[in-house]
């Protein structure tokens, strides 16, 4: 039986990091275990420029902890009055890493994103020339969708039109959460990827909703059926490069969470290693875990693989944190619903 296992450092292809005191808080459960992660741009208000960008790192580099070896990966927030110069200038100088490209209204501080996407076709085409990828928040806002086919309908209407009139374009679909999300990215044989998050591999929408609402599970894109939590375990755990973590880990206060219009996100960036490990060695899938973790991500973004290594080692049931106290106040940390056995060496 397994009870240690070794890998390469783990990046995090997917986080929000939020801003001041939150900024403060919350950094350290990232760097902890992470080499590298794309920082979500969606602030208020939202990095959408390389000035806003370079003004970004430099807070966060600001309060990164003493003797913590993390690179954040910087993106910018497309909207419809983005500059392709600008855009094509921050990349040339290693600032960022993508664009991310939020539809307007889709999740937290989506307002300034993209309503028509006639309006960024030559931001696109620019991005395909330089091979910077764009990263989508895949969910069409139509009102006439069913929030649980917001993602199915964004890949019909938008996503594949967008990468038929611009082959060359690198995509990532963040955070899928369908079966629909899964087959598209089987489809295609190149520039196209995706991330999956922590609590999507856990929970589906009966923990949401049965037995009473829980606002600590409640996240954008909203989990869905079980048949496609399923389908996303299967694509994590397969092997295949195409499919890489990105946690979504999105930090919101308790009061935030519980109001009677709670905010959508999970705090998972303090034990989302530990999670995977279970996850996979459920699915009898450990030798796959440094894949999915630390080598299909690079190799999308073209970037090198960490040479640093970590250890999770198996035992007994360790306490884990239930919340992160901030200036901001309380964040509830991402409950599985399960004994946590593995954890990360120190």
């Amino acid at each position: 039986m397994t009870d240690q296992i070794t890998l390469t450092r783990p990046d995090d292809w997917h986080l929000h990091l939020r801003d001041g005191a939150m900024l403060a808080a919350v950094l350290p459960e990232t760097t902890r275990h992470f080499a590298r992660a794309i920082i979500m741009p969606n602030l208020v208000p939202p990095v959408v420029t390389s000035a806003d960008a370079a003004a970004y790192k430099a807070r966060i580099m600001d309060v990164m902890p003493d003797g913590a070896d993390f690179t954040p990966l910087m993106t910018l927030y497309l909207t419809e009055e983005t500059d392709a110069d600008d855009v094509a200038a921050a990349h040339a100088s290693g600032l960022i890493s993508a664009v991310k490209l939020y539809p307007a209204g889709a999740t937290t501080n989506s307002a300034s994103g993209v309503a028509n996407f006639d309006k960024v076709r030559s931001v696109l085409e620019r991005m395909a020339e330089i091979g910077l990828p764009l990263c989508v928040h895949g969910e069409v806002t139509d009102a006439d969708v069913d929030i649980f086919d917001r993602e199915a309908v964004f890949i019909e209407r938008v996503l594949d039109p967008i990468r038929r009139k611009t082959p060359d374009l690198r995509v990532v679909m963040e955070h899928i959460t369908t079966s629909d999300g899964v087959d598209y990215v089987k489809s295609a044989d190149h520039n196209l990827a995706a991330t999956i998050t922590t609590h999507h591999l856990i929970i589906n929408r009966n923990d949401i909703l049965v037995g009473g609402i829980k606002p600590h599970y409640y996240c954008l894109p909203v989990a869905k059926r079980e048949s496609h939590r399923l389908a996303l375990r299967a694509a994590a755990t397969s092997g295949d490069a195409r499919f890489f973590l990105g946690t979504d880990s999105a930090p919101h206060t308790d009061p935030n969470k519980l109001s009677a219009c709670g905010c959508a996100g999970c705090f998972t960036a303090p034990n989302t290693m530990a999670i995977l490990a279970h996850v996979f060695e459920d699915e009898g899938a450990l030798d796959r875990l440094e894949g999915f973790t630390s080598l299909h991500g690079p190799a999308f973004y073209r970037l090198p693989v960490n040479e640093a290594r970590i250890t999770l080692t198996k035992g007994d049931p360790a306490p884990q944190p239930e919340k992160l106290i901030t200036a901001e106040g309380e964040v509830t940390v991402f409950d599985p619903g399960f004994d946590l056995l593995w954890q990360v060496g120190a």
